[in-house]
């Protein structure tokens, strides 16, 4: 038996070395052993990262919804898959078991093949928290359909540009839904994208809140009278273990976002192999991971990975404060969870609540927590050590990214000895590594660098969608031979890494990766601002929050400030989302810049963060004099309160 569930720290030693010695041998064995084939591979690994070009499993022939759904009916037929609880608790949780997810599936893919969705196409998914989301991402996946799920907060126009850059054929939404005492108009917002898409000529709605909408003719077609008339039986459309599976698209730092493209058979090997290790699952254990399926972790650790090892996954419509901030724990008792996967933001908010929400709930129940998102602070770390785990459930501080596909670094519950703040050591197979700014590997340890990847895993991301040079260009180019993560991270004296922060122009607000680019874009096409640049600053809750500088068209601009804080982040709340407004904007008549115009974000950042002890040398500014007026007028932006 190959080593699919690694029990303890000697253990894990072997088995890396063994992962990073002979990696393909490591790999095969893996897939062998524990998935099911329609044709083996002719060759495990080919990879040039100077094109970039990887490819696993070359030749193997597969269908991902095989491996998690129909291979577990003859011996998981009753248990549940996936279970579903709703936004508002007093609606009943939904069980659903592999064989009622195999006839759901099936019938739902049956209405993608009869609305004329073929292998190959792309079809968006923008829908709730609800159980139809997975199953519509699983129904793509069985007919070679490529799915790229929008994340349901995202604004009219964020949707309308990813349809159109993947040339979706289909939107997949429902009526509206739920997000804690509120309803959104998902459907209105579909119509309001679908303005400016000509290539989506069909509409499939879901009912969710029952709300009165309009439904366009020819286009619109409710979900659930087609479900009723399609077979349960729909045979998997056999996938080459290259094909592509999803997209999903990632905030650039620059300009639009990127489609990450994710193949097949790595991907799943993947995603299973470190979901069987990362929360330490067996057979009767009740998994639940709060992220939304909109992101990388809903994809790979509440559908991909859990459903490949036979798990029951839980799937969560609500909002961590609704009815009121017990709701997590009052879900842990309920279900009796044993593994909980959440961000660092959600842990934050629920610490500020007191303990009283928490101990009125029973957590026995708890064996693994997991981080995941960005890097969790300490005192978020040992609250949730100590309250929630009680100091007997390890946290899985995990490093990893929507490029990457699964976690990458990462400890081994009951196997690594976890440090607060450290995501601890390389998953099995990962070789990552440190790098100076002159491109030179840092040896040894305690030693802080750029994060680089030698060797290709098999889940990492093949392209963006459409525009190969862009990936080479983002990932490859900094160092070369490398898979640049845009992170650094320091090593410390045993060889654990922790994660300090992008080192590029994206910022992490509430675990959600957003580019300043596209935010300041926005921005800009208010009419009275001249130009914008966003920076990060420290929040409790949130652990960075958005801080606009802002030049108006008018210095003398006599409107109030005010309302034009909140005209700006309407602005953006319509272009981006919610998740990307602004906390704090300052009105400036200049931002300090380059003698080739580039904006100094360090400084603004330095600013923004109250550090202006050392803002180094800015003799070589085009305008030094800039610094000490945005210092004085900081107070204006710090006083706000709108």
């Amino acid at each position: 038996m190959s080593n699919y569930h690694i029990k303890h720290l000697e253990e894990y030693y072997q088995v890396y070395r063994k992962s990073i010695r002979c990696p393909e041998h490591f790999w095969e064995e893996i897939a062998e052993e524990h998935f099911m084939w329609q044709k083996k591979w002719n060759n495990v690994l080919s990879w040039d990262f100077s094109k970039p070009e990887i490819k696993w499993f070359e030749g193997a022939k597969l269908n991902i919804t095989e491996n998690c759904i129909d291979r577990h009916l003859a011996t998981r037929g009753n248990k549940t898959a996936i279970l579903f609880e709703p936004n508002n608790p007093s609606e009943l949780a939904e069980h659903i078991t592999y064989k009622q997810l195999s006839e759901r599936v099936n019938r739902f893919a049956n209405v993608l093949k009869q609305e004329g969705i073929k292998k190959g196409d792309r079809v968006c998914i923008y829908l709730p928290m609800i159980p139809e989301l997975a199953i519509s991402v699983l129904a793509c996946a069985r007919i070679g359909a490529i799915h790229s799920v929008v994340f349901a907060g995202f604004s009219a126009t964020a949707l309308s540009t990813r349809i159109n850059d993947s040339d979706c054929k289909m939107v997949i939404t429902s009526d509206g839904s739920y997000r804690g005492p509120k309803t959104i108009d998902l459907k209105g917002i579909v119509d309001e994208a679908l303005e400016s898409c000509s290539g989506v000529n069909s509409v499939l709605v879901a009912k969710r809140i029952h709300s009165g909408i309009n439904m366009q003719n020819g286009r619109d077609k409710w979900l659930q009278p087609l479900l009723d008339e399609a077979s349960i039986d729909c045979k998997a459309e056999i996938m080459d273990a290259e094909d592509p599976l999803f997209i999903l698209y990632t905030s650039g730092s620059t300009g639009k976002p990127k489609g990450m493209v994710h193949t097949t058979a790595g991907y799943m090997v993947y995603t299973a192999y470190t979901f069987k290790n990362v929360f330490q699952y067996k057979e009767d254990d009740i998994y639940w991971c709060t992220a939304d399926i909109g992101w990388i972790t809903g994809h790979s650790y509440i559908v991909y990975g859990p459903l490949a090892n036979g798990a029951t996954t839980v799937m969560f419509e609500g909002v961590p404060s609704y009815p009121d901030y017990g709701r997590f724990w009052e879900i842990v008792e309920k279900h009796k969870i044993n593994q909980f996967y959440t961000a660092p933001t959600a842990i934050r908010a629920l610490a500020k609540q007191g303990l009283e929400v928490v101990e009125k709930h029973d957590l026995s129940s708890l064996k693994v927590l997991g981080s995941v998102g960005e890097p969790i602070n300490e005192e978020a770390w040992h609250w949730y050590n100590d309250n929630i785990g009680k100091k007997q459930s390890p946290i899985v501080d995990t490093w990893w990214q929507t490029e990457t596909g699964g976690i990458m670094i990462t400890p081994i519950p009951f196997v690594t000895p976890t440090k607060p703040t450290y995501a601890t050591l390389p998953f099995i197979g990962i070789q990552p590594t440190l790098m100076d700014e002159n491109g030179n590997e840092i040896k040894g340890n305690q030693v802080s660098g750029r994060l680089c990847v030698k060797f290709p895993w098999p889940s990492i991301a093949r392209t963006i969608w459409g525009n190969h040079k862009r990936y080479k260009d983002t990932y490859f180019s900094a160092y070369e031979n490398k898979y640049f993560t845009g992170d650094g991270a320091l090593r410390d004296e045993v060889g654990y890494y922790r994660i300090t922060g992008r080192v590029d122009d994206v910022i992490i607000v509430s675990g959600h990766n957003l580019g300043t680019a596209p935010i300041e874009d926005a921005v800009n096409e208010h009419p009275a601002v001249a130009e914008s640049a966003i920076v990060g600053f420290p929040h409790d809750v949130k652990g960075n929050a958005l801080y606009g500088y802002v030049i108006l068209k008018d210095v003398g601009e006599t409107r109030d400030h005010n309302n034009l804080r909140k005209e700006i982040n309407q602005i953006i709340t319509e272009h981006i989302g919610p998740i990307a407004k602004l906390d704090k904007i300052q009105f400036t008549e200049g931002l300090p810049k380059t003698r080739s115009g580039k904006i100094m974000r360090r400084i603004l950042r330095k600013i923004a963060h109250n550090d202006i002890s050392n803002l180094g040398d800015t003799s070589t500014l085009l305008n030094p004099e800039v610094v000490q007026s945005i210092i004085d007028g900081k107070k204006n932006a710090d006083n706000t309160n709108w």
